[in-house]
């Protein structure tokens, strides 16, 4: 069982080249859906749960709304805290805010290390009635290529709890209460052993992410769009960004 000293103690260890872990973390073009999903501006208030070292923040900031950020892994929100007009150091499952305090509520990559489904429904409670809350995390992108990628990403990161596949996305703020919910997908260009570089793991881990990619599946390198060019790997991987509004 995955507690919540494991996840921080993973990511301090991360805390270091988190922003520089993986392509995705400073796309423009996802954090522009991200910022279009969540359908705020100026002078709204957004809550970003997980908000690491504040890559998602700093997008809506720049938009000019009020950002407050919260997270359970102090090494990484302190570098968050320039980009946030208010920092609180608190679980996802137990959120220290008011009934419909924010007009969205946005988090990016977290909900994979949470209790579930507690941390959305706490994420739906805290956002006003007609507000957004927004998921963005990596998926698979159906059944065919299911084991193989959720291997790699266990290996990658040994504290994930959660697994998804795109509607996985949808039904979980479906059951919190979010009515509609809609789905958009973005694809990040990953070399996979740059993505597998992260500080927290072990060489022997890399080597076998490494192993699945060269015993991939026909139907995984395909919906991966696979490329090897000297025994490294490029890996072009699903997120979905799920919108739901809170009735």
């Amino acid at each position: 069982m995955i507690d919540q000293d494991q996840v921080v103690s993973h990511f301090t260890a991360r805390a270091g080249k988190y922003d520089r872990s993986s392509s995705w973390c400073t796309d423009d073009a996802l954090g522009g859906l991200t910022l279009r999903m969540a359908d705020v501006g100026p002078g709204q208030r957004v809550l970003d749960i997980a908000c690491g070292t504040g890559l998602v923040s700093r997008v809506f900031k720049r938009a000019g709304v009020d950002v407050t950020g919260v997270d359970i892994t102090e090494g990484m929100a302190e570098q968050a805290r320039p980009h946030l007009d208010r920092l609180v150091i608190a679980p996802a499952e137990d959120l220290p805010f008011a009934d419909g305090e924010f007009d969205a509520v946005v988090c990016r990559q977290g909900v994979q290390f949470m209790t579930l489904p507690d941390a959305a429904r706490e994420m739906v409670r805290v956002v006003r009635p007609g507000g957004r809350v927004v998921l963005v995390n990596l998926c698979a992108y159906d059944a065919a290529d299911r084991d193989e990628y959720f291997e790699i990403l266990r290996l990658r990161n040994p504290v994930r709890r959660h697994f998804f596949l795109p509607d996985d996305l949808r039904r979980l703020l479906a059951d919190a209460g979010c009515d509609p919910v809609r789905l958009e997908r973005h694809t990040s260009v990953e070399d996979v052993d740059a993505w597998s570089d992260n500080g927290a793991i072990e060489e022997s881990r890399r080597e076998a992410i490494r192993e699945v990619y060269r015993n991939a599946s026909p139907a995984f390198r395909a919906l991966h769009a696979v490329r090897e060019a000297d025994g490294r790997f490029v890996d072009h991987m699903l997120f979905v960004v799920a919108q739901g509004v809170k009735p």
